[in-house]
């Protein structure tokens, strides 16, 4: 019979247990006997049973438009008497559309594969295992993707101003700011400020009003794109009582009960 453990917390009393637990199973009560059940090293070792996840982005292969042209640059190498960084890109992708033209700095650990027949493109990696070129896998696809979309069709981002007396409106001049490049157009803004905000649209970003309240967004690179929207959005971001501020897209927010003292 096993002996009784004190409310103390007597150690000596857990190393007996413990000791004859090695010895003999049946001196083990019956609820430390999981604690003490003997285990393989492969069920110990182990917390999960499952198979390490790979990409299922970067395994996805790209379909390319017909008016869309995929090229792969390989980068010309250095003479022999001189030091190659591991960092040094190996190839660049180039893609043509009839909106422009963009690029992608490839890895030297990723390749490109096409299929001329499906007009395709897929991309894998030396080793799946490695975190790193499993994470940069994934992201360099969602890269290529987005280009592709861009150069065929562009990328667009519709900013909904809702307030009393928001509004917006598209001006070739500016008070406040000067033009960065030659013919830039900037953004006023009057949403509750005592004076317009001016903001100036990047370059290879078009911007126009539709409405009054309505501000659309046009571009190439869906990054600088969405970064723009997001300039705008920061002079009034949507607050949860009265639901007014700037939303991008379909952005919407869960409205909050009034604050009742």
């Amino acid at each position: 019979m096993a002996r009784p453990i004190c409310r103390n917390g007597s150690s000596r009393a857990l190393r007996s247990i413990f000791d004859t637990s090695r010895t003999n199973d049946a001196a083990v009560p019956t609820f430390l006997a999981p604690a003490f059940a003997r285990r393989s090293p492969a069920q110990t070792s182990s917390f999960s049973t499952t198979s390490p996840c790979r990409s299922k982005i970067g395994r996805a292969p790209l379909s390319l438009p017909p008016e869309v042209t995929f090229t792969v640059m390989q980068m010309p190498s250095k003479g022999q008497g001189m030091n190659i960084s591991r960092q040094e890109p190996e190839s660049v992708a180039e893609i043509t559309g009839p909106r422009g033209k963009m690029s992608v700095t490839i890895p030297p650990y990723m390749s490109i594969v096409g299929n001329e027949e499906s007009r395709t493109q897929t991309l894998s990696v030396l080793d799946e295992k490695d975190k790193r070129q499993r994470t940069m896998w994934g992201t360099i696809r969602a890269d290529l993707q987005n280009h592709i979309l861009g150069v065929s069709e562009g990328h667009t981002a519709i900013l909904r101003l809702v307030g009393v007396g928001y509004r917006a409106t598209i001006e070739d001049k500016a008070v406040t700011k000067q033009p960065a490049y030659p013919g830039q157009k900037f953004v006023s803004l009057k949403v509750g400020y005592s004076h317009p905000i001016e903001l100036g649209v990047p370059q290879g970003v078009t911007a126009s009003t539709p409405q009054p309240t309505r501000i659309l967004l046009e571009g190439v690179e869906k990054e600088v794109v969405m970064q723009f929207a997001a300039e705008i959005k920061q002079w009034r971001r949507p607050e949860p009582y009265k639901g007014k501020g700037i939303f991008v897209n379909d952005e919407q927010i869960k409205l909050k009960a009034k604050k009742i003292k």
